[in-house]
């Protein structure tokens, strides 16, 4: 709210010089952009927004509509609780949340409200592999097996090809999601390493794509061999600490002592009911690890979208954005289909062609959570989605949103539709 103060009297502060008001004109403009935000505040989390005016009107609109969207859509689903936040270029236009955190309870979630991000932690692990490489730290093509020396396949040989870039851009060659089933009996990497030395590839890495969660998780020991430094350290030091993520976290442990925390729920035959929070894909951290709050989350787009520079340089955001391999099979998503004229993987991000732009995407799903976070390369506008339940509505929200600040579709007309 400081911060929203801030700006809102250095915009005063600067028309002021410009049109060379008189001092009492200036204190006029003082006191209605305090009381503007006296008024945001009394609204609370709830409805709390902060805009500009470098935001694009057509931005506005689509926030708005999109706000109408989604309280309708979770209430339909019955959706426990949500959070979402839209940013245009490095300004917040929209900062909302919905429901509790825990279905029968009454604590609501608000913007420090802290859920699980699932697979959108795969976001976190290749930006700071990224900025780490960018450091010469090490190289993207070096042999995996130069840091974790135990990894085989079945033809050896095969291990030896694969580069520290093919972890994570998912193009190994392996059957997707090897071996996830023994995360999610809670069975730590380094019982599970082993067991690739029974499977090959089905190509030769980075010829195909097959989506992982074990072996992509392996780039925490390639950053923990080659700095010295573990992962959880870096994470904190390069990025939750100069974006000033202050609800972020790693592991289970950092998430089961965060007060403001959302349950996980699961859809029963009589409605969502909380569940207890597995440790499963925690023990896979660079993939599943990562806690945020929406208000991090804001922090995290402006960053992917380059206003943040120190922390993510233009050469590192294009590195993580440029492909490295197809996803011909994300083009049938039964909502991304209606949009989407390419798909593709960089490095932890999603790329999705939609006409003259393109969509730097990635969702998240985990036991009770999901989540999602997207944004437009060409119009500098995002979204992020974070939800205490396992419902698919989170795939429409992002996808109406991205269609309407595109063009291919309208947010008026699908918020029309779930009226029905």
């Amino acid at each position: 709210m400081i911060q929203g103060i801030s700006n809102r009297i250095r915009g005063a502060f600067q028309a002021a010089v410009g049109k060379r008001l008189s001092s009492l004109a200036f204190l006029s403009m003082l006191l209605v952009a305090h009381s503007a935000t006296a008024a945001d505040a009394a609204r609370g989390d709830k409805s709390a927004r902060e805009s500009s005016k470098s935001v694009s009107k057509s931005v506005e609109a689509s926030a708005e509509e999109f706000d109408r969207y989604f309280r309708e859509m979770l209430q339909q689903h019955g959706i426990p609780g949500a959070a979402y936040v839209i940013v245009d270029h490095d300004q917040v236009v929209a900062m909302d949340t919905y429901g509790v955190r825990v279905k029968g309870k009454q604590e609501t979630v608000t913007r420090h409200t802290v859920f699980r991000l699932a697979s959108v932690s795969k976001t976190f692990a290749a930006s700071m592999a990224a900025v780490l490489e960018h450091e010469h730290k090490f190289n993207w093509g070096d042999k995996v097996v130069r840091y974790v020396p135990e990894l085989s396949f079945k033809t050896p040989a095969l291990s030896m090809k694969l580069q520290v870039q093919h972890l994570l851009s998912h193009s190994s060659g392996l059957t997707p999601n090897a071996y996830d089933n023994y995360l999610e009996d809670n069975r730590p990497l380094s019982k599970i390493l082993p067991m690739f030395a029974t499977i090959d590839p089905n190509c030769e890495p980075g010829k195909c794509y097959g989506y992982q969660n074990v072996l992509f998780s392996l780039i925490e020991d390639v950053i923990q061999k080659a700095t010295g430094v573990p992962y959880s350290r870096q994470l904190k030091d390069r990025f939750f600490v100069p974006l000033q993520m202050e609800d972020a976290s790693l592991g289970w442990e950092a998430f089961m002592a965060t007060g403001n925390r959302a349950a996980p729920h699961v859809q029963t035959g009589s409605g969502w009911r909380p569940v207890k929070v597995e440790k499963e894909y925690y023990l896979a951290a660079p993939a599943a690890g990562v806690n945020a709050s929406i208000s991090d989350m804001a922090q995290w787009l402006k960053a992917q979208m380059g206003y943040y520079p120190e922390v993510l340089s233009k050469d590192v955001i294009a590195d993580l954005t440029t492909e490295r391999v197809e996803t011909r099979r994300h083009m049938q998503h039964r909502v991304w289909r209606d949009y989407i004229d390419h798909a593709g993987y960089g490095l932890g991000w999603r790329l999705y062609t939609v006409g003259d732009d393109r969509i730097v995407f990635h969702g998240g799903w985990v036991a009770g959570f999901r989540a999602a976070v997207a944004y437009s390369e060409k119009r500098k506008v995002g979204i992020a989605i974070l939800m205490n339940a396992e419902s698919r509505v989170i795939a429409d929200l992002t996808g109406q949103f991205i269609g309407d600040i595109t063009g291919r579709s309208k947010l008026v007309q699908a918020s029309a539709t779930a009226k029905k």
